[in-house]
């Protein structure tokens, strides 16, 4: 009879061969998706595929009413997971960012723009399913057969991920290519979005040896001008070999010039879709956040007598004073006993003894909230407003206010000003008297430097005149290089020091780093063209990957750039070979010996001397570079110092350089142009003076005759050395720098004298004052004129000084005349110094006579001592 017709609604006992070799062939094919080979595998396997299932498509028909219904549940199921909206995935993903570090970029920087949007709008644009962003650029650049794969959770849910696959135009030189992306995200927290794309093109030539990896990278930009928010892009590739091939270079330079014309193109559509911002637009938020800092509008008088004197001292001693008035009115008045007599009452008993000392103490008090309140009415910086002058990296930097400052006084309160330290140069904000929580709303700039600055230090003071020792309130340094300057708009810095860290003291900045000479290659080339005349060899500029893998190797920001590196060994406890990198700011050292690796930089300001030691065994025959540093400097580097000195100063020794020649001079050359010498200070004031072809100078000021000033004697002494061996203190002899070196004048260097007019010689001076005159970094710049007395056997020397680096220092300039001359014959070898003083006020202020009186005070003892020093250098000889 045969078989039965099978019922539709039955189910078969067992399957077919057709359906068992189209399940495995199913199988097969899931197993080849799951993997990235596999997908390659498709493409050989289409052809072969084609036959098979265009003859099993009628028995899969067929059999679809044969499937579970639970295994329909799970295929629908499974689709729904991976079919879940790009905003939902978003959503998941910075649920589950758990403040993870945002990757570094890789050392081939392609794109580094700003746009005028937000970063979870641009990361929509561009990696959303459903952006038309990519299909444009593929039209764009003639790429064909675009499949957008879903994205999808992998690795139990916590890494985002999905596939790209394209067909790239054929150039000139390479056919049309098939690549595979695999998209993944790093990071997506709101804020910050990062993907990873590993690019394979199995089809070149080594294509199975390497593959190109791209990172997008979308951060926050600064806020606009027009108050909107902004994103940076920065795109940037390496590549990664799977296996070593001789080919590397050449694939790495094509792959180079492959991906700098597709990311142009990029670029080019992107900006089409989404506004570009230019950086330098930006400068506009500094204009906009310094018009911010407006002065505080006056107050009246009223006001602020209020402030000052409504305390528990005045109240009280107002209280006391019209007690005493009425206890006067109402008394009688008492007879005259004891020692007393008309006119003078002096207490009768202890208790009347003890409550006039009360009254006294008291009146005391309120006569010095008095004179601070006087005191704090005309108050200004001597810097602030003056704005800087040259081309180049313009630093400016707002002092806001002052938190918490430390006291020392028993009032609670002090006189706070801050002094700001920059590549040499000083910036003094105004004094605040009497006060722990200072408003300063001050702009300071400093005049264009050739070089991005390295570090700004600043420290507050307790002002008490330019030559008493000042307290220090805490003190700060902003280095450049650890701080990323968009970090630095709007900063509050903790203070160091005992005081401040009692005290918690901090202060308020806005600090800004403006480059005004435009384009970054144009000013490195123009520095390395500087070097090359120090160095006496060319200089290559370097690309921009070597750039970027140097600043990524020390953390360094991007407008650092290398200027050359060398091979060379750190001698430690076991000399350790590795690389020495030189930059403008910054020298260091890395190695890596069996993954053990060794790493520091340090600044070229912090290093006080560099010195060549003769070769030694444990050198291999090489000369040394030993670089010693400041004390307290460059601590961070200790782990490749070779020793430390009692007077705590670190010292690096390198050795074993193929060409010692080049590299000693351009480690010199670097460090020179990083520090000048007060030599080279002395000459540029005197080159600046030849040039005005007068007695004004930019340090000295204008030379005042002594009819102009006021003179007063302030030392008149007799010496008892002859006239000629006392004149030797100006004549620029070995005794000169000897006597002021030792009566505290540092780094003391001069000009030779020179004639100005008949019997008139001038020369300028330069030196530092010791700690122990002032405690302030004094710098001293003079300039002296000397000619004969009239009809006397003596001399007139007449000198101009300005102070530098001490609180309104730019307010006065101080004179002096000495007059050296022979005594009568009975008195045969010994001459008379007189020497008057003055000052000549630039600038008005209320403290004229206290700073007077102190300089009158320090000048009288440094010039005995002084003289004391002349004549103890001639009994000796």
């Amino acid at each position: 009879m045969g078989s039965p017709p099978r019922s539709h609604s039955g189910k078969s006992s067992s399957p077919s061969p057709v359906r068992q070799r189209e399940s495995s062939l199913k199988e097969q094919r899931s197993s080849q998706q799951k993997t990235f080979a596999g997908r390659i595998a498709q493409i050989f396997q289409k052809n072969v595929d084609s036959a098979s299932s265009v003859s099993s498509r009628a028995p899969e028909l067929s059999d679809i009413s044969e499937i579970p219904p639970s295994e329909i549940l799970e295929v629908k199921s499974e689709d729904q997971t991976s079919m879940a909206t790009f905003e939902e995935a978003m959503k998941v993903l910075e649920s589950k960012d758990q403040e993870s570090e945002t990757p570094s970029n890789f050392p081939g920087i392609m794109v580094d723009q700003l746009y005028a949007i937000q970063p979870s709008d641009l990361n929509s644009l561009l990696f959303s399913s459903d952006s038309s962003f990519l299909q444009s650029l593929a039209d764009l650049q003639g790429t064909t057969e675009l499949q957008l794969g879903n994205w999808k959770f992998e690795d139990g849910g916590e890494s985002l991920k999905r596939t790209v696959s394209y067909l790239k135009a054929p150039t000139k030189l390479i056919k049309a290519v098939k690549a595979f992306e695999e998209q993944s995200y790093l990071k997506a927290d709101g804020n910050v979005y990062a993907v990873l794309a590993v690019v394979s093109t199995p089809d070149v030539m080594y294509g199975n040896t390497f593959k190109v990896e791209i990172l997008y990278c979308i951060t926050p930009g600064p806020e606009l001008p027009s108050e909107e928010k902004s994103s940076r892009l920065v795109i940037s590739w390496r590549m990664n070999f799977l296996q070593s091939t001789m080919m590397k270079g050449m694939i790495e330079n094509g792959a180079r010039q492959g991906i700098k014309d597709n990311f142009d193109q990029y670029t080019s559509l992107l900006s089409q879709t989404v506004p570009p911002v230019d950086q330098r637009s930006i400068g506009s938020n500094k204009e906009q956040a310094l018009a911010s800092l407006e002065a505080p509008p006056p107050q009246s008088t009223f006001k602020l007598a209020i402030q000052y004197f409504a305390n528990c001292t005045v109240v009280f001693t107002t209280f006391m004073a019209l007690y005493v008035l009425v206890h006067i009115w109402l008394a009688a008045p008492s007879t005259i006993q004891g020692l007393e007599f008309v006119g003078l009452d002096l207490p009768d008993s202890i208790g009347e003894f003890i409550v006039c000392g009360v009254l006294v103490l008291q009146g005391e008090r309120v006569l010095g909230l008095i004179s601070r309140f006087m005191r704090a009415r005309l108050q200004t910086g001597s810097d602030h407003g003056i704005k800087a002058q040259g081309d180049g990296w313009l630093l400016t930097v707002a002092l806001i206010e002052g938190c918490s400052l430390a006291a020392v006084d028993s009032s609670g309160l002090s006189d706070p000003y801050v002094v700001f330290t920059c590549n040499g140069k000083t910036k003094n904000s105004s004094i605040k008297f009497q006060k722990s929580d200072p408003q300063w709303n001050e702009i300071f700039e400093f005049d264009a430097m050739d070089e991005p600055p390295s570090v700004l230090g600043v420290e507050v003071y307790d002002f008490d005149g330019p030559f008493d020792e000042a307290t220090s309130l805490g003190y700060a340094e902003i280095n450049f290089l650890r701080t990323s300057i968009s970090d630095l708009a709007d900063i509050w810095v903790p203070l160091q020091g005992k005081l401040a860290q009692t005290c918690q003291s901090k202060l308020h900045l806005r600090i800004f780093l403006d480059n005004t000479r435009g384009s970054h290659v144009n000013i490195v080339k123009e520095y390395l063209s500087k070097m090359e005349k120090e160095v006496g060899k060319k200089i290559n500029l370097r690309s921009p990957q070597s750039n970027s893998a140097f600043q990524k190797l020390f953390g360094l920001p991007a407008e650092e750039f290398l200027i050359n590196d060398f091979t060379c060994h750190l001698k430690r406890k076991m000399p350790i070979q590795g690389r020495i990198f030189l930059s403008a700011r910054v020298i260091g050292f890395h190695a890596n010996i069996f993954g053990h690796k060794t790493k520091f930089f340090f600044l070229w300001e912090d290093i006080e001397d560099i010195q060549v030691a003769a070769p030694t065994l444990s050198s291999m025959g090489s000369p040394i570079i030993v670089i010693t540093l400041r004390a307290g400097r460059g601590l961070d580097a200790r782990s490749g110092a070779k020793t430390l000195d009692e007077e705590g100063r670190l010292k690096f020794h390198f050795h074993s350089f193929v060409s010692f020649g080049v590299a000693h001079r351009t480690i010199m050359a670097l460090w020179k142009a990083r520090s000048l010498s007060p030599e080279q200070k002395v000459r540029i004031v005197e080159e600046e003076s030849e040039a005005k072809g007068c007695l004004q100078t930019e340090e000295s000021g204008s030379f005042l005759g002594p009819s102009e000033v006021s003179m007063s004697e302030v030392l008149s002494t007799t010496l008892s050395v002859p006239t000629n061996f006392a004149m030797e203190l100006f004549n620029g002899a070995d005794l000169e720098r000897k006597v002021m070196e030792k009566a505290g004048c540092l780094n003391y260097s001069f000009t030779p004298w020179e004639s100005e007019k008949e019997n008139v010689y001038e020369r300028q001076i330069y030196y530092i004052f010791d700690k122990r005159i002032s405690h302030y970094r004094v710098e001293v710049t003079s300039t002296q004129q000397r000619h004969s007395l009239p009809n006397k056997n003596g001399w007139l020397v007449e000198e101009v000084l300005t102070l530098h680096g001490v609180p309104l220092g730019d307010y006065f300039n101080v004179h002096l005349r000495y007059q050296i001359e022979d005594l009568p014959s009975k008195l045969k070898g010994c001459c008379s110094v007189v020497v008057s003083f003055g000052m000549a006020w630039q600038k008005s202020t209320k403290h004229q006579k206290r700073m007077t009186k102190n300089i009158l005070k320090n000048l009288h003892d440094r010039l005995k001592a002084t003289f004391g020093l002349v004549e103890n250098e001639s009994a000796t000889r």
